[in-house]
């Protein structure tokens, strides 16, 4: 499976932005996912992730995101989604999405992941 961001691009504070990660590949109903983003200067850090089983597994997010990010996949066109609401100028990072093989959710470490995809940049203006 290889993964490739878009959707990334300058958003005014509390506006809205939403991410897709298309994944090429095979096999891409038996990978949890997972979105990291990276600020300058900052460690890559976990956004949220969802389960290889999709919605029969509660998805997992950082509390900074909580109640403003959502997360979700279609296994039809083999893409996981990031919807952001009310953005933030915190929010402004390179966002990277990642996939893990038979994961329930929960895994929020950079290294517990196996594949990545290249990134892409959300820069929210205050």
């Amino acid at each position: 499976v290889q993964l490739v961001e878009s959707g990334g691009g300058l958003v005014q504070a509390g506006g809205s932005l939403s991410l897709s990660c298309a994944a090429s590949g095979r096999d891409f109903s038996i990978y949890g996912l997972a979105w990291f983003r990276q600020a300058p200067g900052k460690e890559r850090e976990f956004v949220g992730s969802i389960s290889w089983k999709g919605p029969a597994y509660p998805a997992y997010y950082t509390e900074s995101v909580r109640g403003r990010f959502s997360i979700s996949r279609d296994n039809a066109k083999n893409t996981v989604y990031l919807q952001m609401d009310n953005l933030q100028p915190e929010d402004t990072a390179v966002y990277y999405c990642a996939a893990k093989m038979f994961e329930y959710g929960g895994a929020y470490q950079v290294e517990q992941y196996e594949i990545w995809g290249p990134g892409t940049q959300v820069t929210v203006s205050s």
